[in-house]
């Protein structure tokens, strides 16, 4: 799938497509069920199928402290469309000067000009341009002047639940990992590259992978039993802290990562952390000791939940 950075890297190539738009985060069933209907028109007309993003998200960017929790970071949710046979997917720089243009010069002069849509698909509810002036019934206006259909999505249902990004949140904060992976069609999981931490834990007989969340904010923070895929597609079981690292003094939300059974060099590898079952909510201790006591303890815990899997 080709990734178009930012509306200025849209190239005349690009003209002509059929387009979604939205947040898809997470990529969760009932994105899924949009996503395919885009890739039946797209088929229909002979034009690659497109999706546009926004990063970060608007309302990371107007609330900051009320956004709600990503379950995907850029990169988990261009895969997670790659894999549902999306052709092209457009990040757009969402920034005050992007919020403030005209509904309509967006309209004219990035979905028409540049894109060329003609078949577009979003949410009812979609709102767009300068103090939200946009919506679903300018577009489907605009659509009839300029040679473009819309048709609006609609939710998804799994067993007369909707399926959305907020359920998922929902079932992850509960620490119910199965119907997280019902509604996301998946098991959920945060990827990403391993980078050189403190190594503290190297010093007490526990070496950890360190994993940058590159969100605002976690939908999972504490300690967890985990499975971990590594480049070469081999699975260990381990444990993992999702946080700050508040007895360390940690600044910054990461995953750290002990794998049980492996020696060998991580450093630069792309890992998959799916998490199993919730052990403890993150904590300061007094001290180094007390902090290697309870990393002792909750090794323990999660090899019990995760022998079965070794």
């Amino acid at each position: 799938m080709q990734l178009i950075r930012g509306i200025h890297n849209i190239r005349p190539e690009h003209r002509g497509c059929v387009l979604t738009i939205g947040n898809f985060d997470g990529v969760h069933l009932g994105h899924q069920a949009v996503l395919a209907q885009v890739r039946a028109q797209a088929q229909a007309r002979g034009l690659p199928a497109m999706v546009m993003t926004f990063e970060p998200q608007p309302q990371e960017l107007f609330q900051p402290d009320r956004a709600p929790a990503r379950l995907t970071n850029l990169r988990e949710k261009h895969d997670a469309l790659a894999q549902q046979g999306i052709e092209r997917h457009l990040v757009v720089h969402f920034n005050q000067r992007f919020a403030n243009q005209p509904a309509r010069d967006f309209i004219e002069q990035v979905l028409v000009a540049q894109l060329g849509v003609k078949f577009l698909v979003v949410g009812d509810d979609f709102r767009f341009g300068k103090g939200r002036e946009g919506d679903f019934t300018m577009l489907q206006q605009a659509g009839r002047e300029l040679g473009f259909e819309v048709v609006d999505t609609q939710s998804y249902r799994r067993q007369q639940e909707r399926v959305s990004s907020t359920a998922t949140r929902r079932a992850l904060a509960a620490g119910d990992f199965a119907q997280a992976e019902a509604l996301l069609g998946r098991a959920y999981a945060f990827q990403g590259r391993v980078v050189h931490g403190q190594k503290k834990g190297r010093t007490i007989g526990y070496p950890t992978a360190n994993i940058q969340l590159k969100r605002l904010h976690s939908p999972l923070q504490g300690v967890f039993a985990v499975q971990v895929q590594i480049n070469d597609g081999k699975m260990y079981a381990g444990v993992a802290n999702i946080g700050r690292r508040p007895t360390l003094n940690g600044k910054q939300m990461q995953i750290e990562v002990h794998l049980f059974d492996f020696n060998g060099d991580l450093y630069g590898q792309q890992l998959r952390v799916i998490p199993k079952q919730f052990i403890r909510a993150e904590q300061r201790f007094a001290d180094f000791r007390q902090l290697q006591q309870q990393i002792a303890a909750d090794t323990a815990v999660a090899w019990q939940s995760l022998k079965h899997l070794i």
